[in-house]
């Protein structure tokens, strides 16, 4: 076996790896879309008959506006590893192919410094080493740093606000697990396969 074979063995490995968690991801997020998408549905219809005999539940509406926000967030996820995402091609579809492919793995690449720099900006913001260091003790971190993430609570589910921004980091590492799936390909590192659960027509995949 040649040193070359040797040394871009741990690089196909790599690839695999990340393909396969893209994979895997792209099939919980179609679950988790789906299972949104019905509870929101019996949340809509509960709260219209509710509303409708007198006696409304008053917890739905904030339950509807957290399940769309949680569905939005993976949606856009899903979108991204399936190349559903906004595209303007006035200009790049006057170029030649080449350019077209480096724009195209100029625009992946945004994405995923975008989804980096999320990471980032939620691990300063919810500051989980900081939370360690005050012994899990909410109040005590938020003295300590006047940051009231862990102490606020939702105003009528009263559940802890953290859990439902947990929709922020979550995103961010599926953005960018997808993102560099798709520089993958379009480096030609990889070979393009189908993604499995989704029926996309040959007008879809505009990016």
């Amino acid at each position: 076996m040649s040193d070359q074979t040797i040394s871009t063995a741990p690089a196909i490995g790599v690839r695999r790896v990340i393909m396969a968690a893209s994979s895997g991801l792209l099939a919980f997020e179609r679950l988790a879309l789906m299972g949104l998408m019905y509870l929101l549905t019996a949340l809509i219809l509960v709260n219209v008959v509710t509303r409708y005999s007198h006696f409304p539940i008053y917890w739905i509406d904030e339950s509807a506006v957290y399940s769309v926000v949680w569905l939005t967030f993976i949606g856009a996820s899903a979108m991204t590893r399936l190349r559903l995402d906004f595209a303007v091609t006035m200009m790049t579809e006057r170029l030649s192919a080449r350019s077209q492919q480096i724009f195209k793995i100029t625009a992946t690449s945004t994405v995923i410094v975008f989804g980096v720099g999320l990471i980032v900006t939620c691990m300063l913001w919810m500051d989980p080493i900081g939370l360690a260091q005050a012994g899990f003790d909410a109040k005590k971190f938020a003295g300590q740093t006047f940051n009231f993430l862990y102490t606020e609570r939702t105003q009528t589910l009263n559940w802890p606000t953290w859990v439902l921004y947990l929709t922020l980091p979550i995103f961010a590492v599926s953005i960018t697990i997808h993102g560099i799936a798709n520089l993958l390909e379009d480096l030609g590192l990889v070979t393009k396969v189908p993604p499995k659960g989704f029926q996309l027509s040959e007008l879809d995949g505009v990016n």
